[in-house]
Parts: structure tokens; sequence; C-alpha cells
């Protein structure tokens, strides 16, 4: 007969019953309810007590706590041949760290108390000059009314009341009466690094643009608004020279049905939200076939949104509050010219009172803009956002 080892652990006894004169002597405590309630004050009383004696060193600055849930399949698939600048050695890719942006004026601001955040601490100083106090914090999207859900994922729609995407996610503008320039930054959100800056260094009013296929594109879109930039999404389109020059699997095709322009462009528009328009990247032969840009359009004017060319369309309507750029500032990257082209808007402004710029978040062209907006209402113009230079055509 074998002898078979038991390993299992032996039970703990259980602890004998309190008899009924010890919980005579705790009195009110023996209730259990009542005793979470004393445990629950002390530790208050303890921590408040704590906080008095040592002091918080931002107990002053407002704070902002974005959810940063990110998009699903947001990664550049395979064979998307983009030219823009990738993360380098020692870039940390995009994640739910605290951000402190200094530019932003202080704020009573509402926080989400949800997992996965970015704690954004607003301080620091404000300027104004005519338009909305500098750095005021964007809602955080979605706002009610303006989003439901597609098959892709969320989509833009005018709300019941009328309101627009276009109109609810644009950065508000008061004129000044000065000539007004805009400039929009894009190919945001590729590179964590450039991304970052755009969105710390630059002025409130700098219009910021993100591809579609970055990764975590509702987070970085959710701290640039935070920081007071409205954003635009970019949609890629069909370049004379495709496919030698792509833009990726949803590149909106010129000779495209009308169905499948329209899911591809149901996929670009639930990537993210938050965005009071879209921009083209590429499109060279899409934004000259007016069959394929009427149906753009269609969809758009649908939705509620507004549509900002790189001046590649600036002859096409659509019923859409539109802008074309004036210029792209970057074609050459050397700063000097890049500056002279920034200046150059400027004389633009004083002739027709308003001018708008395009640029990409290369180093030198974030460095460039950031000294020349540093100096604009020194110079007798007004920055303002690119949605303030738009008009419905």
């Amino acid at each position: 007969m074998q002898t078979v080892a038991s390993f299992a652990k032996p039970r703990p006894r259980p602890a004998p019953a309190p008899t009924k004169s010890r919980l005579a002597a705790l009195g009110p405590l023996a209730n259990p309810y009542i005793a979470a309630a004393a445990a629950g004050g002390f530790f208050l009383a303890a921590a408040a007590g704590l906080v008095a004696l040592t002091g918080d060193p931002k107990a002053g600055a407002p704070v902002i706590r974005l959810s940063l849930a990110q998009i699903a399949a947001t990664r550049a698939p395979p064979g998307w041949r983009e030219a823009r600048p990738t993360a380098g050695p020692g870039d940390a890719p995009f994640d739910s760290t605290t951000v402190e942006l200094s530019s932003v004026a202080p704020q009573d601001l509402e926080s989400a108390a949800t997992g996965g955040q970015a704690v954004i601490t607003i301080s620091g100083d404000s300027r104004v000059d005519g338009s909305q106090a500098a750095g005021s914090p964007l809602p955080q999207a979605p706002i009610a009314g303006l989003f439901a859900q597609g098959g892709a994922g969320m989509l833009p729609v005018i709300a019941p009341d009328g309101r627009t995407p276009a109109q609810a996610y644009a950065r508000p503008t008061i004129a000044s009466g000065k000539p007004q320039v805009a400039l929009i930054i894009g190919g945001l959100g590729l590179n964590a690094k450039s991304t970052r800056e755009a969105i710390a260094n630059l002025p409130p009013e700098v219009t910021l643009s993100f591809v579609p296929y970055a990764e975590g594109l509702q987070g970085w879109i959710d701290m640039a608004r935070a920081a007071g930039h409205e954003v635009l999404l970019e949609a890629p389109m069909e370049p004379k020279d495709f496919p030698d020059n792509d833009p990726g699997p949803y590149t909106l095709m010129a000779g495209g049905q009308a169905e499948e322009t329209t899911t591809r462009m149901e996929w670009l528009l639930s990537r993210a939200t938050g965005y009071f328009g879209v921009t083209n990247y590429l499109g060279s032969k899409f934004m000259q076939t007016p069959a394929a840009m009427s149906i753009f359009s269609g969809n758009l004017r649908q939705r509620g949104l507004a549509f900002i060319d790189d001046g590649s369309a600036a002859q096409v309507g659509g019923g859409l509050p539109r802008a074309s750029a004036d210029r792209i500032v970057d074609d050459q990257l050397d700063g000097p010219t890049i500056d002279a082209q920034l200046t150059a808007l400027e004389s633009q402004a004083s002739r027709a009172g308003k001018a708008l710029g395009s640029g990409f978040a290369y180093p030198v062209t974030l460095q460039e803009a950031a000294k020349w907006c540093s100096g604009l209402a020194g110079r007798g113009y007004q920055l303002v956002p690119a949605s303030a230079v738009m008009a419905r055509r």
C-alpha cells in the first residue's frame, strides 16, 4: 500500500466570533457601515493635514485631464510611401505622458476623470491681440450632437439645431481691424517630436493639420485642441504621377465611383473627431476632376465640414466653407527662403485684407514660423486661424 503525501496548505483556523461584551465595548463602531465611514473620515483628515503641511507646488494651476484612447488600426499601412519625417533615435512615440504647456492661459476647465489620460497643466501668461485669449483650450471633442456612429467608426454630422462641425470645432476669432494672416502646419501625427513642438511652441492661432494614418491620432488632436489649436484632417488624393507617388491605401481616386469614394471618405473621417474641416494631401489629378470633386464636396457638405486646399483647387467651389492657400511657405527647406515666403504673406494681407499660408512640420519650418508669428502683431498684422479667412463658395 502506497502512502500519498499531501502538499495542501493547512487551512487557517477561523477567528473566534466576538463576544457580546466585546461588541458592547466598541459601541457604535461595531456597526460595519459606521466603522467604514469613520475610517474614511480619518483618511481625509490625514490627507488634508499632509497637504497643509507640505503644500502643493501646482495648487493654483488649472488642469485638463484628457482621455487618450487611441483609434484602432491607424498605423501607417505597408506600401504607404508618403515622404514624411519619422521619429529619430530617442524620440518616444506618443503616449499618455504629462505635458506642460507654458503658453496656455489659465482658464476654468473641466476635467474628465477617465483612465488612460494625459494631464496637461495650464500655467503661465496670456496675451490678447484682438482674438480669443491666447491658449484658451477649445472644447474637448466630440461635442454632443455633432457625431454619429458609422460603419467604420465615429463620423461628423450636422447637429439637430443646425450647428456644423465646421462652426463648432473652429477656433473663435474677433477681428481687430488689422490685415489678417493665417498659417496651416501639416503632416502632423507621424513624428512625435515635431508634433509636440508644433502644439506647444506655435501660437494657438496656427491651424494644425493631421495625417489620418497617424498612430494615436485622437490623442494628438485632443492635445492640440487643449492648447487652443483648431485642427484639420488630411485627405490623401490621387496625384498626376500616381502610382509612383502613392498617398496610401485610402487615396481618393479621380476615376473612383461615387460609392467607392464615399466609403473611403467615411474611413478617413472616422479616424478621429474634433476637426473643423479637411485639407488635401497631394491630389493634383483628383482636384482637377470635376466629377470626383463633386462627390467629395457633396460628402463634406452633408457632414457640415469645411475644405481648405494648398492652392491647387483655388477655383473649385462646392457650396462649402472654403479657403485656398496663397502660397506654400516651405517648398525650399532653407530658413531665409521660408522667412521670405512668410513675409510675402504679409504683403498679400496688406493688399487683400487677408492671406493664408501652408507649410509642413519640418524642423526648420517650425523654427521660422514660431519666430515670424512672434513679431506679427508688432508689424501691424493679426494672426488668425485658417477658419477665419474662409468664405462659402
